[in-house]
């Protein structure tokens, strides 16, 4: 805290130093006077430009056209509230003083320029005030005076522009422009300058086109802040396009601009074309599919649409938004579908229209329909058809498998073989999904047949052996079976079995003696027989004396497979056990042999010796040729 006394003691210093100099100017004034043709060449620059908080330096050149023997410098400044100057500096071969109660008190120092006449004054952390001008007096008494002036300029760049557009649509109806953007730079200084662009092309004003209204504030602090407001009358070209603003501002030797980001508006323009597509299905639409048609148009925001079709004007079709959905077309729902809009801005009506195809498939039409019979010999053509808006493919099967292709199936000089169901396939090659079907029943109408009729049977068996004799007799109508057996009072017919086409008969005979057997199979349309001689086998034969049994038939086989297939399991594990004991050996001589007797009869026995006793024998007895087991014989003559 400064004393009352100590301020009275620098007041009266002030005042000393005052009174003295003002008695040194008044001194050199009247040797100016006297000394008038005396002159004092200054030198300065216009301006000196420095940023904000920086230091800047303004140099003072003199040069006296007489060298004097003593001289002071003075700096003033301009008061910006007034055309008045203000002293902030004195200085003199003797001493150098900064004036007190300034502006820039404390903040300037004044030095001398090198080896050149002249001073720099240097002022320290700029302000904004600080943009003045400021002026160097020299006075050298006898040797003249003189006096020069630079305009102190201050710079600050403002802050990176902010743009904002307005949310709300644009009509491109409106007469006149309308605002669709505002744009601030703050804080600068001098007051920086905005311009508007279209994309890259600037903007300037146009009547009736384009307004630009610019605020400027000048704030507490000094610094400019400046707004402009874009008015624009917007076109439909408007809505792709980026609009953005540019602040250009001053700086020490130079200019410069910063760009703000782009925006886009929001432009409403009157629709002016309709288009109309299927949505999905992707492709051919064919009976059964949902159908999506979409409405769009060119203007924004989309307008309302209505949907009817071409031939029902007057009658609108319930749609969702854009989108209208046909579910399970038919191809009554073939034809042209409209679409229309109304701009409720403009009120005109604009249409739009597609074509939609509804494909089909008509159940396929089989002839001759259900089922045909024909003759032995006889040749027939069936014909498979089904209507369709594409073209088709056609393919027949039997049993699964491929039998011919196109439209019409020959069927020619028929056998028991052609009898059969007979399917065909109807494709659309273009729409997979589209497949209908067909079939045909051919029964073929004939004499019985049976296989290898035309040559006898001939077989041998053991004596009081039951034999089974069986015969199948294809033909239509079905053949009925019989028997005529001669030689043995023992036999019976112990199944009868038939099937669409064919008739099975199995008979049991015991062997006493030679004997002959006729199987006849007779329809309406013929008769076909079959003979088998049965003569007594000289060499025993393990057999069977029990008749065969329709319930054990077919169990007796599995029976017989069975126990061979156990009775090799048996000798395999015997012969692998005897191995790990070492008790067989392959190869050596003296210890253990495997003969095979007599290999080309019917019986083939195997045997196994040792050296001390005799460990497993096991018969294996196989039949060849007609031979038939020890149980029973089954003659399988189906064709």
């Amino acid at each position: 805290m400064i004393s009352g006394e100590t301020m009275l003691c620098k007041m009266l210093r002030k005042a000393k130093r005052t009174k003295k100099l003002e008695k040194k100017v008044h001194s050199e004034s009247r040797f100016k006077d006297e000394y008038s043709w005396a002159k004092v060449d200054m030198t300065m620059e216009e301006s000196v430009e420095v940023y904000l908080g920086d230091s800047a330096g303004i140099p003072c050149q003199y040069v006296f056209s007489e060298q004097p023997r003593a001289f002071m410098i003075q700096w003033f400044v301009r008061n910006p509230s007034s055309s008045s100057r203000e002293r902030i500096y004195y200085g003199d071969n003797a001493q150098q003083i900064v004036d007190d109660g300034t502006d820039f008190t404390g903040r300037i120092t004044v030095s001398n320029v090198g080896d050149k006449e002249g001073v720099l004054l240097t002022i320290q952390d700029v302000q904004l005030t600080d943009e003045r001008e400021f002026f160097c007096q020299v006075n050298g008494m006898a040797a003249g005076n003189g006096e020069g002036k630079t305009h102190l300029r201050v710079f600050d760049p403002p802050m990176a522009p902010v743009i904002e557009g307005v949310h709300a649509g644009i009509s491109v109806t409106n007469e006149l422009p309308s605002k669709i953007a505002s744009c601030e730079a703050r804080n600068g200084f001098p007051r920086p300058n905005i311009t508007w662009y279209r994309g890259i092309s600037p903007l300037t004003p146009t009547h009736g086109q384009i307004n630009v209204v610019i605020l400027v504030t000048r704030e507490s602090s000094g610094f400019y802040t400046v707004q402009s407001e874009l008015q624009y009358k917007v076109a439909k070209e408007d809505k792709d396009v980026l609009f953005s603003c540019e602040v250009s501002y001053y700086v020490p030797g130079a200019v410069r601009t910063a760009e703000s980001k782009g925006i886009n508006i929001t432009v409403h323009y009157p629709t002016t074309v309709v288009e109309l597509w299927k949505e999905s299905p992707q492709g051919l639409v064919k009976e059964g599919d949902t159908v999506e048609i979409r409405c769009q148009g060119d203007g924004n925001p989309p307008p309302p649409f209505t949907f009817n079709r071409e031939q029902e004007q007057e009658t609108a079709l319930e749609a969702s938004d854009d989108t209208l959905v046909l579910r399970e077309v038919t191809r009554g729902d073939s034809g042209v579908y409209q679409c229309r809009s109304l701009d409720l801005d403009t009120y005109e009506e604009v249409m739009g229209d597609v074509q939609l195809i509804v494909h089909y498939l008509d159940p396929a039409l089989v002839v001759p329909k259900d089922s045909e019979i024909m003759f032995k010999g006889e040749s027939l053509t069936a014909t498979c058809n089904a209507l369709s808006s594409l073209e088709t493919f056609t393919v027949w099967f039997k049993n699964g498998q491929q039998v011919g292709t196109g439209h019409m199936l020959f069927l020619q000089d028929a056998t028991y073989d052609t009898a059969g169901e007979y399917v065909c396939e109807v494709t659309v090659p273009s729409l997979p999904g589209l497949h209908t079907s067909g079939s045909v029943h051919i029964i073929v109408q004939g004499a019985p047949q049976m296989k290898d009729a035309d040559r006898e049977v001939e077989m041998e068996e053991g004596a009081g052996k039951w034999v089974n004799l069986s015969c199948e007799a294809h033909a239509h109508p079905l053949p009925t079976i019989s028997w005529t057996v001669t030689g043995s009072q023992s036999w019976r017919e112990v199944l009868t079995s038939a099937t669409e086409h064919s008739t099975i008969s199995l008979v049991s005979v015991k062997v006493t003696s030679d004997i002959t057997a006729f199987c006849n199979a007779t329809n309406e349309m013929g008769t076909e027989a079959k003979s088998f001689s049965i003569s007594i086998s000289a060499i025993p034969m393990v057999t069977s004396t029990a008749p065969y049994s329709p319930a054990e038939g077919n169990g007796v086989i599995i029976v017989v497979v069975i126990i061979c297939i156990l009775l090799l399991a048996v000798l395999a594990s015997v012969l692998y056990f005897l191995h790990k004991k070492g008790k067989i050996t392959c190869g050596r001589s003296g210890k253990q042999e495997i003969t095979k007797e007599n290999p080309n009869k019917d019986g083939i026995v195997v045997e196994m010796k040792t050296d001390t006793k005799t460990e497993e024998a096991v018969l294996l007895k196989g039949v060849s040729g007609d031979k038939n087991g020890p149980s029973n014989q089954y003659m399988d003559l189906r064709k």
